[in-house]
């Protein structure tokens, strides 16, 4: 480190003791407690004989083991368990919880994962005992609520995608894609065609040309045009009898919106494949267009970004798919369906009538019920339905919304996205971080380091080391890839002028800094629990294991 990190504005305190843009950032040059405080395992703080609870005596008649669990599906020893008390249990993870940056203590910019605020409401709601004891081998006509909440929950992302057709069974993003290209793969070989290649843009989600190969096509990538958008002449070249489906994101990873869809549409069509909608950025256009309306066959929902549900570290998630008519054979079973009449499945819907009154349907009584039924289904996509608590906190948000909140929440990011970018334009940013691509934006944009790197010799991963410092978590860094040093900046529509401020004020601050001292910034984050890794060492030699 150089010697200027050790002057008057780096004087030693820890922390950062304002967001206002006229004070000056103090980082700490020590460490600091937490950092002190190395983290330990459960395992590391487990004694003998310790014990967080111990069970009554038994004050019933004792029965036989062998009665209550057959031999053969016991233990031969006991689980190496860590022994630990009560106390210590709840530290252990309350420091955990400490130790990492989360969207309840400041602004998360993470591009392409709207990060969004999670309503507390939907924690209430889905902790009440019909939702969160409710077991998964419940028989369905005692489980009448909970399918009850899935099937209008289909019938609201339906509406929202401009398809008929939904299935909640995916359990994330990339789960969703896999069950999008199994479809593809279904209907094709339905009709007897064998197909061999996916397209996918070069601005593609690394997720999309991984599903493709492990659902055993070929990649093919299709590049970009000056706009940010699908090279349609590219696009038209590479589409043959050989393509079975096109993936695409809408507005794409750079946050624009093609203005060519309804031609990239027809140039997927009239070549005999299925048109992919992967639904990462349907946060920008809820109420305003839908996917089916442009002419998608297939689109997958993240309920954990766009419908609120937290997310993040592995999970849980949800990606429900919506199909056209023609894809709808094939989805996973069982289907939540409606059953409207005496002998039931004839009469069984899964679309969008959402009425389920006896006298709506002529007397007949009403049930939700699980359909098998489904000769041509891929399958089951995991055991039991999908995630239910995430449908129950995406179905809370989307009837305390309503469809005109829907569209508020996307205008409104779209607005806050729009807004920051043009306040970073106004701070002087765009001098060493220009936007890739300058024109209206949608809920995101990409900015280019290559200018900071050459001229301050300030790489993107140190900027966003440095904004740790000031209590912001770094935008999305490295992608898309076609970017040179990317910065993919995702604001959300929860977030307040006052934090969008903030946020350009401080990589302003930031850039001006490292015009004086780079190394600052290269030294970067200072009163983080852990400071910068080794990333490359970690990468290549991971401690996986941990002897107990």
């Amino acid at each position: 480190m150089s010697a200027a990190v050790d002057d008057n504005r780096l004087h030693g305190d820890p922390g950062i003791e304002s967001f206002e843009p006229d004070a000056e950032p103090r980082v700490s040059i020590t460490e600091t407690p937490m950092q002190r405080d190395r983290a330990r395992t459960i395992f590391e703080k487990s004694h003998p004989g310790r014990r967080a609870f111990v069970a009554p005596e038994l004050d019933v008649d004792a029965r036989p083991l062998d009665e209550l669990l057959p031999e053969r599906m016991r233990r031969s020893e006991p689980p190496r368990l860590p022994e630990i008390a009560e106390p210590e249990i709840v530290r252990h993870y309350n420091r955990l919880s400490k130790r990492n940056f989360d969207l309840d203590t400041g602004f998360y910019p993470l591009g392409s994962c709207t990060m969004k605020h999670n309503p507390k409401l939907h924690e209430r709601v889905a902790a009440l005992p019909g939702n969160a004891r409710l077991h998964p081998l419940q028989d369905p006509e005692r489980s009448q609520g909970a399918l009850q909440l899935m099937y209008e929950l289909q019938v609201a992302l339906g509406e929202v995608a401009g398809l008929p057709h939904v299935s909640l069974h995916p359990s994330a993003g990339s789960h969703g894609e896999l069950a999008g290209v199994l479809l593809t793969r279904a209907y094709h070989e339905d009709r007897g065609d064998q197909r061999t290649k996916v397209l996918t843009p070069d601005t593609a989600h690394g997720t999309n040309p991984a599903t493709v190969t492990m659902a055993g096509y070929e990649v093919v990538k299709v590049g970009t045009n000056a706009d940010g958008g699908v090279d349609v002449d590219d696009l038209r070249a590479k589409t043959d009898g050989q393509v079975a489906c096109l993936m695409l994101t809408n507005p794409n990873t750079l946050g624009l919106f093609d203005r060519n869809i309804e031609e990239i549409a027809s140039i997927v069509h009239d070549a005999g494949a299925t048109l992919y909608y992967d639904g990462a950025n349907l946060n920008a256009v809820m109420g305003i267009s839908r996917p089916g309306d442009m002419g998608f066959d297939i689109v997958h929902y993240n309920l954990h970004k766009t419908f609120t549900q937290p997310h993040g570290g592995g999970g849980p998630g949800a990606g429900p798919i919506a199909v056209s008519d023609r894809i709808e054979p094939y989805l996973p079973r069982p289907q939540v369906v409606r059953v409207t009449s005496p002998t039931g499945r004839a009469h069984a819907t899964s679309g969008r009538t959402t009425s389920g009154s006896p006298e709506a349907n002529g007397g007949d009584q009403v049930i939700y019920h699980l359909d098998y039924d489904r000769p041509k289904s891929i399958g089951r996509l995991r055991g039991f339905q999908g995630n239910y608590g995430v449908f129950v906190r995406s179905y809370a948000y989307i009837l305390s919304l309503g469809g005109d909140g829907l569209r508020e929440a996307s205008e409104t990011a779209v607005l806050n996205a729009n807004y920051l970018l043009a306040r970073l334009k106004e701070k002087g940013v765009a001098e060493y971080l220009p936007v890739a691509y300058d024109r209206l934006c949608m809920h995101e944009f990409v900015l280019s380091g290559e200018a900071m790197k050459k001229d301050l010799g300030l790489r993107t991963l140190d900027l966003a080391k440095r904004l740790l410092d000031f209590g912001f978590h770094p935008p999305t860094v490295y992608f898309p890839l076609l970017v040179d040093e990317a910065l993919l900046i995702e604001p959300t529509e929860t977030e307040t002028k006052e934090t969008l401020d903030a946020f350009a004020d401080v990589v302003a601050e930031i850039l001006r800094e490292a015009a004086d001292d780079p190394e600052i910034a290269r030294g970067a984050p200072y009163t983080t629990p852990v400071r910068r890794l080794d990333e490359a060492g970690a990468a290549k030699r991971p401690v996986i294991r941990q002897a107990l």
